[in-house]
Parts: structure tokens; C-alpha cells; sequence
């Protein structure tokens, strides 16, 4: 082991995951990915799928999920920067409908292994972030979920300046400089947690 540095986040399931970066002055090399070394820390994971994206400034995709078929995710990004949070939405779980959130960037490489369970999304803080994820289940169309990215209920702060109108409307919300932040139209119509989920 030694390639990475896992840290375990304050909600269960959640893990901060830091490779080990050997760089010179030609630039540096580092393992993004090591089975063997995520089952020496604990982490028995099966990946499926890679997926990447790219987003300008502003954008906030979430809060994700899938309804029958949830996926684990290990996230990362590997241009610009992002806040990335993730929801418990796991029924028995004593931090239900809590969040947590940290910032991945380019410059710090660090990975966010989200369980099976969670709601996802992340806010796009620099002109552009390319964002890479692994996943432990494939998509399934007419499957995915999703919450209001601004539920009082579940109060994450994503650093952002707005009033919240009682919807997921993005209107009248920016980043501190004044970047208006932009949601897709399905971001947009998602509920809140309590109307989500009535068990």
C-alpha cells in the first residue's frame, strides 16, 4: 500500500481518497485508480463505467440519484475546480438527509468515493471543470432521481448568494463574483426531500 491516503468523512459511506503524486521538474505521474490498494483500505468496490463531463462556471448538476439501481461513484476532477456534495438518502441511516461536502480540483487531486445510497451533485467554481467519475452500477434510462439542489431541509451551503422561493429555480442565485449559477431544466422541477420521499 502507500499509493493512497484514504480519510473516512463524518457521514458513513463517505471517503476522501488522495493518491500519492510523484512529480519533477517534468511534471508528475500518480495512480488514480488501484483495486489492490482500495481493498487494503477497505474499499471493495466493483466499477462498472467511466463517465466525464464538462461544465462552465456557475453550472450545478444535482442532486442525483438512481431509484432501483444505485450507483456508487468515485469522483474526481481533473481540470478546474468543483464543490461536490453528497446527501444521505439511506432509509435507516442515522445521518438520513444529512449532507457533506469538499472541494476537488486539478491542483489538488484529491477523489471523493461516494457509497450507493447518496444523492449527488457539485457546483462548478472555475471557468471550466472537467469532471471524471467511476461507477459501480450502469445507467438506467427512466431510473434517476433527484432533489432540490437547495431543500432548507437539507441546508447545504454551497457558498452561493439568493433567496430561497420555495423551488429548485435557479433565478435570482450567483456565485459571490456575480456568476449567475445555471441549473438544467430537470434540476430545475425537483422536489424536496419530504415530498421525495413519503415513507
Amino acid at each position: 500500500m502507500g499509493q493512497i491516503k484514504v480519510t473516512k468523512a463524518p457521514i458513513k459511506g463517505l471517503y476522501i481518497i488522495e493518491p500519492a503524486v510523484h512529480g519533477d521538474s517534468r511534471g508528475y505521474f500518480m495512480e488514480t485508480y488501484n483495486k489492490r490498494d482500495m481493498e487494503e483500505a477497505g474499499l471493495n468496490m466493483n466499477f462498472v463505467q467511466d463517465n466525464q463531463s464538462m461544465s462552465v462556471k456557475g453550472v450545478l448538476r444535482g442532486l442525483h440519484f438512481q431509484k432501483q439501481y444505485p450507483q456508487g461513484k468515485l469522483v474526481r476532477v481533473i481540470k478546474g475546480k468543483v464543490y461536490d456534495v453528497a446527501v444521505d438518502l439511506r432509509k435507516d441511516s442515522e445521518t438520513y438527509g444529512k449532507w457533506y461536502g469538499v472541494e476537488l480540483s486539478e491542483e489538488n487531486k484529491k477523489q471523493f468515493y461516494i457509497s450507493e445510497g447518496f444523492a449527488h451533485g457539485f457546483l462548478v467554481l472555475s471557468e471550466t471543470a472537467e469532471f471524471c467519475y467511476k461507477v459501480t452500477d450502469f445507467y438506467h434510462p427512466g431510473d434517476e432521481g433527484g432533489l432540490a439542489w437547495n431543500d432548507p431541509s437539507i441546508g447545504i451551503d454551497w457558498g452561493v448568494k439568493g433567496e430561497y422561493n420555495g423551488t429548485a429555480c435557479s433565478s435570482g442565485y450567483t456565485l459571490p463574483d456575480g456568476t449567475p449559477l445555471i441549473l438544467s431544466d430537470k434540476d430545475e422541477k425537483w422536489l424536496n426531500l419530504k415530498d421525495t420521499f413519503k415513507y
